[in-house]
Order: C-alpha cells, then structure tokens, then sequence
C-alpha cells in the first residue's frame, strides 16, 4: 500500500517530469516485467548450462558461458540466480589412496621439469600418473598422459592391475594419437611402474628424455594430478561403479567427450583442450595468397 509520504514524493516527481500518475505507475509496471523477463530467459540458459554439463559447472564457468552468449552478467549475479534454483555444482570430497610405489632401486630420472608448468608447444611435455578408481566389481587403476600445453588427456588406460603395462599402453596410445618428436620431456613420479626396465627402454625407443618428481613432493607433479582429482570429484565420486565395464564406458565418456572437448579451463583463456590445441594447428596453416 502506498503511504501518504510516499504518493507525494510521486505527485511532486510527475509534476516535476510532467507525466500523469497513471502513466508513472504504468512505466513502473512496465519495466518490472523486462526485468522479470530477463530474469528468467537468463535462468534459462543457466540451467540449460547446468545439466549440459552433468552438474560440473559453478557460477563461474557458467558466467563464461553466458557472457559468451552475449548476456552481460556478473558472476555474483549466477551464483545469486543458482541459489535461487537450488543449483549447486557436483563437487564431491577429497579423498586419495596413494598409487606410488617408491620403495625400490631401479634408476631415478633426475626432476628435469622442476614446477616449470609454462610450456609455449604441444608435444613439448607431458605429464603422467597412475590413480585408484573405486569398484564394486573390484578395484581399478587409471593411469593418465597429459600435454602441459593444451591441458589434454592424449593417452589413457584403465585396468584392475597396476602394472608396467598399464602406463605402457597409456604411453604407447598417446604416441599413436599425437606422433610427437624427438626430446619430448616426460615427467612421472618415482612410481616402479615409471622406473622399470621395460618403460625406461619404451621412452628411448620414442627419444623421450625421462624425468621424474622429487621423493614425497606432489607439487613436482601437480597438473596430472590435478587432473585426477577433477576427474574423482566432477564424476568418480559422484557415480557408483557396478561393474568394470561400467567404469570404463563411463570413464570413456567423460574424458574424451567432456574433458578433452567440452570442458573450459582458465588456464588456457576458458577453451577446451582440444579447442585450444586447435588454435596450434591454424598458426601453421600456410597462409594462401
């Protein structure tokens, strides 16, 4: 109800603005229900965003999203409009098993890399490490290649066995997929897998230099594992695994269908991987005259 105080401050503004009460109110009216509108076309898109990406995305990637669109908004402003829809990202909690077994004497590579996780090319350096997917069916291990340029998976395999040729495949299939050149850097922790006989030989034979983290520093290897703490909280945790093939078709999807090629990342100016790996190939087309 309007009070007394009220209606003369509008009395004096029409007068002053000379425009009728009726039409005041009507303007008034009016622009409430473009806001209203707005408000909702945005929420739209909002949640459009939302299940395309399975839950994984907060405001923030959300806001990209949206701004790339066109829509001029804040990120408080999606993170206010989330609330109100009772939308909330899909993090789940930290939870690790270690995977490295460094208790042994096989040769040590020397840390080559040193935390230097600038790199200008694709296929300069990758990165690479062995992580526990839980099962019902029974226990499960990933071991993942990274390219510290473009931030893609360009090698991975999964198995019940952690093993040499767990991380053999997943070298060998990254090297079919990719053809890299010679002195490729290749990082890992101090792993058994990593230092036997058998990998150190499949390095030399792709003229790969092997290096490899310091004793107990996670952050000499911190990219590929940030990667597997992604993969665990934007999809393994919240998903029960029954079977191995399950976890597998599952795993599939996520990282080549959503990481590789859907997933922003600001590291590299909010592209996917493989859309940033993309923008390499177009600076060495030859420029036709």
């Amino acid at each position: 109800m309007e009070t007394h105080h009220s209606g003369f401050r509008v009395e004096k503004m029409c007068s002053v603005l000379e425009v009728s009460r009726s039409g005041y109110y009507k303007w008034r009216t009016a622009q409430k229900s473009l806001q209203s509108l707005r408000k909702t076309e945005v929420q739209q898109r909002i949640l459009y965003h939302y299940h395309d990406t399975k839950q994984r995305y907060g405001s923030p990637k959300i806001t990209i999203q949206l701004q790339r669109e066109g829509i001029r908004i804040s990120e408080r402003t999606v993170g206010r409009y989330m609330l109100d829809l009772g939308l909330r990202s899909c993090v789940s909690r930290k939870f690790r098993i270690n995977t490295t077994d460094s208790n042994h004497d096989l040769p040590i590579a020397p840390n080559l890399l040193n935390q230097q996780f600038a790199t200008a090319e694709p296929n300069q350096v990758w990165v690479t490490d062995i992580t526990y997917i839980p099962c019902r069916e029974g226990r499960m291990y990933l071991a993942s290649v990274l390219d510290l340029c473009t931030r893609e998976i360009v090698g991975w395999r999964l198995s019940d066995r952690m093993t040499t040729d767990l991380v053999q495949g997943a070298l060998s299939d990254a090297v079919k997929a990719k053809r890299p050149g010679e002195g490729l850097l290749h990082h890992s922790d101090r792993g058994s897998q990593y230092a036997s006989y058998e990998y150190r030989k499949q390095l030399v034979s792709y003229n790969m230099r092997a290096s490899m983290s310091r004793k107990g520093n996670c952050y000499d290897n911190a990219c590929i594992e940030s990667f597997h703490s992604i993969l665990k909280k934007e999809m393994v945790y919240c998903t029960k695994f029954k079977t191995k093939q399950q976890a597998y078709e599952e795993i599939y999807a996520y990282i080549e269908f959503f990481y590789n090629r859907k997933r922003i990342h600001g590291s590299i100016g909010y592209l996917s991987p493989v859309q940033f790996a993309a923008s390499f190939k177009k600076k060495k087309e030859p420029i036709l005259a």
